[in-house]
């Protein structure tokens, strides 16, 4: 599909392609089908200049835009692979990350070396941090330059041939997840599982050529610039995204839970096809999005190991009265199984090829607990976050859907340690904005009364931490909020 997008982007130069917006939600170019194009070419150009070739390897630390993908479209031009680098993970397990990886050039633009650099101190402030660039490998500004910036990648491009796309399969990306400083794990996609993937979003979703989605990440940006339709990168402010949103009157928008919340609190209203993952979306939030004027809202199963693997449309997920949290039936080519210890294994052409140092392997182990009903999956919790109570194993993700009754914002149970291996059971609820919490209790009774031996000794309303990327709710955060909570009780 990066090489449709390609002749597409050829094919329509006047058109739009990434568009932005100003604080009043005014539709702003940020750049057409054929500046994106030439960005590409350049950038193409200047890393063939620096011997990127096929098999090398690519630092990507650009924010997400038409840099950033036109990043993406010259590395995979050249048959390169692109390491992403998350500002968010910390300077120390991106040193161990990139050690991994071995960068060929590390590219970065100006925000990001500062960050790296003079603003370092303002940046820790926003939880973002990450380590001298340099002491990674070459590294080259992609965008404008600041002082103390390294020189710019396409200085003195001019001189240089474009060289021939590569044909053939290979590895694409690599996309770090978990791991730790001394053992990094990265998944790596090559570049038929990544087309495979794309082209299952653009199935999913068809974006028509002409109208406008909304969204940021390069599985929105792919597949709808490929089909005709430019992208709007939404905004980060609430009150700005819902301008936005009125303005812009997209056909289809894609917005993580977190988003999502934010948005609906601010007053937002959706028109078109709604779609959310990345994080937990319960059917009381898709029933909101769909209240709040979208045709339909759509909840997506994924996994940077396999995306997207699943997708279930607020209706029949409303409609699903079992225990457990409905995420849809497999995806076409997508085949999902469970392993003797309930574990949900899937395969497909959108898989990850490999972990990063091993060797490839044909199911992709989730870590979640499921079931499959009716060809449907239903998860029943992480395998990882299982609770020890009174010798019975709770998992929490089997009854956490049952309590976003609505007002409920997101809610967790988690194990507080009580002695002797025992662990409490707690449920962590953040309530909605403007929710009456008395009330709120009252209409938790019920469904508390039918969780049976895993109702949780205590309910505690509070803000549920987030983290990661994709603000998912943080299960050890919750459980160490929840413990310093019971343990202010116990003393009061």
């Amino acid at each position: 599909m990066l090489d449709t997008l390609a002749h597409t982007l050829r094919r329509h130069p006047g058109r739009p392609a990434v568009l932005g917006t100003n604080r009043t939600g005014a539709v702003r170019t940020k750049a057409t089908c054929g500046e994106l194009a030439d960005l590409a070419d350049r950038c193409a150009a200047a890393l063939h200049a620096r011997g990127i070739a096929r098999g090398g390897t690519v630092g990507v630390a650009v924010r997400p835009g038409p840099r950033a993908l036109a990043v993406m479209l010259a590395v995979h031009r050249l048959g390169a692979r692109a390491a992403v680098l998350d500002p968010g993970a910390g300077p120390d397990v991106l040193c161990a990350r990139l050690a991994l990886a071995r960068p060929d050039v590390v590219l970065a633009d100006a925000a990001a070396q500062a960050v790296a650099g003079w603003a370092r101190p303002l940046a820790r402030r926003a939880r973002l941090a990450l380590p001298d660039l340099a002491g990674l490998g070459p590294v080259a500004t992609v965008g404008p330059r600041l002082p103390g910036c390294a020189p710019a990648l396409d200085a003195d491009v001019r001189t240089v041939p474009l060289p021939p796309p590569v044909d053939g399969d290979g590895d694409a990306v690599i996309v770090f997840t978990s791991g730790t400083t001394s053992r990094p794990r990265a998944v790596v996609h090559s570049r038929s599982s990544l087309a495979a993937g794309m082209t299952t979003v653009a199935e999913l979703v068809r974006p028509e050529a002409g109208r406008p989605v909304l969204g940021g990440t390069f599985f929105v940006l792919v597949p709808s610039l490929a089909s005709g339709a430019p992208v709007a990168l939404p905004a980060r402010s609430a009150p700005v995204l819902s301008r936005q949103l009125r303005r812009l009157d997209p056909q289809a928008t894609y917005l993580t839970p977190p988003q999502i919340r934010r948005l609906l609190a601010a007053g937002g209203r959706f028109t078109g096809r709604v779609w959310t993952g990345s994080a937990p979306a319960s059917a009381d939030l898709l029933t909101r999005v769909k209240r709040a004027g979208a045709q339909e809202a759509w909840g997506v199963y994924a996994l940077t190991e396999l995306f997207p693997a699943a997708a279930v449309e607020q209706a029949d997920k409303a409609g699903f009265t079992g225990e457990g949290d409905l995420v849809g039936a497999p995806l076409p080519g997508v085949a999902a199984r469970t392993d003797a210890a309930g574990e949900l294994l899937l395969s497909g052409p959108a898989a990850r090829d490999r972990y990063l140092g091993e060797a490839p392997a044909p199911w992709v182990a989730t870590g979640d607990r499921a079931r499959l009903d009716g060809g449907r999956i239903v998860l029943e919790g992480r395998r990882k976050d299982m609770v020890l109570q009174r010798a019975e194993n709770i998992y929490p993700g089997l009854y956490e859907p049952a309590l976003h009754v609505p007002g409920v914002e997101l809610a967790l149970l988690v194990g507080v340690p009580a002695g002797d291996g025992d662990e409490r059971l707690v449920a962590v609820v953040q309530p909605g904005p403007g929710a009456d919490r008395v009330a709120l209790r009252a209409a938790l009774a019920k469904p508390l009364e039918r969780m049976g031996d895993a109702r949780p000794d205590v309910v505690l309303f509070a803000d549920i931490p987030l983290s990661g990327r994709s603000l998912k709710p943080d299960r050890a955060a919750a459980a160490r909020l929840a413990a310093r909570r019971l343990a202010e009780r116990s003393r009061g």
